[in-house]
């Protein structure tokens, strides 16, 4: 059994935009020093490394991404990364597009117990389009990788399940949303990680967290919104979520209970 703790940490950065106007070198070696700082057991990168999907600034984002000191780290193509068949580069860099990775996590709270950790990431891209789909293809599969009654669930993809507040006029949502929802329901996923509308948000439906991270380092930001990255941690009893903008300011903080049932009760007429 691995060593006990008392946490869970993942941390959520998004939309790093490699080659665009807006991107900030200083934000990303503050928000690069910071992770490390925070010893993550996981690094869930959803999407859009790039700003055009061309190989040099997959290159100058694998380059950022690989100074990140932790085991895991997932990472998964954006829209922007599927310009100009930019997925073909992301597979050479980065590997599959659609990636499973478990964890077997031991934390002390009353007593010490064990849970394993799935992670299931998939593509949601459409090449060239900004709108995003998972598609029926792939809800086997998340049901296959999902099947474990005991794990503590976490989906990845890169565009959002859910409207985002201060995003202005809704575009670009997955097309079946409604469908993946369910799916996830069913299956009774933990965690939903996105990025994708450059704000970050926290949704909690159905037993599950939805989480969207903002961009870790540019400006392509939407009114006062700053550039952020989430620190998850996950405890026996609670979820804590911290949004940080690079260089230590806490943007926003807030915590689940852990304690509380998925299951519907049946119906008292």
């Amino acid at each position: 059994m691995a060593k006990a703790r008392d946490k869970f940490r993942i941390i959520q950065l998004s939309d790093l935009h490699c080659g665009d106007s807006r991107f900030d070198k200083a934000l990303v070696d503050n928000a690069l020093e910071e992770i490390n700082s925070k010893r993550p057991d996981l690094v869930v990168i959803p999407g859009d490394l790039t700003a055009d999907g061309y190989r040099d600034q997959f290159e100058e984002a694998r380059e950022y991404i690989s100074q990140i000191a932790c085991p895991q780290v997932v990472t998964v193509a954006g829209n922007h990364d599927c310009r100009n068949v930019g997925f073909l580069h992301f597979e050479d860099l980065f590997g599959s597009r659609n990636k499973t990775v478990d964890f077997d996590f031991c934390v002390y709270c009353e007593e010490i117990f064990q849970e394993k950790v799935k992670v299931v990431a998939v593509d949601s891209n459409k090449p060239d389009l900004n709108d995003g789909e998972v598609g029926r293809g792939k809800y086997d599969r998340i049901r296959e990788q999902f099947r474990g009654k005991n794990d503590y669930k976490i989906f990845v993809l890169h565009h959002h399940l859910v409207s985002v507040p201060g995003t202005g006029r809704e575009r670009n949502i997955v097309w079946d949303a409604g469908d993946v929802l369910m799916e996830l329901r069913k299956v009774e996923v933990d965690l939903v990680l996105a990025g994708h509308r450059h704000v970050p948000y926290i949704w909690p439906i159905a037993g599950m967290l939805i989480i969207n991270s903002g961009t870790v380092c540019t400006w392509r930001t939407r009114g006062y919104t700053k550039p952020s990255y989430n620190i998850i941690e996950i405890s026996a009893t609670e979820i804590d979520i911290q949004i940080m903008m690079p260089g230590g300011e806490i943007l926003n903080r807030e915590r689940y209970s852990r304690v509380h049932s998925k299951k519907r009760l049946p119906f008292d007429k």
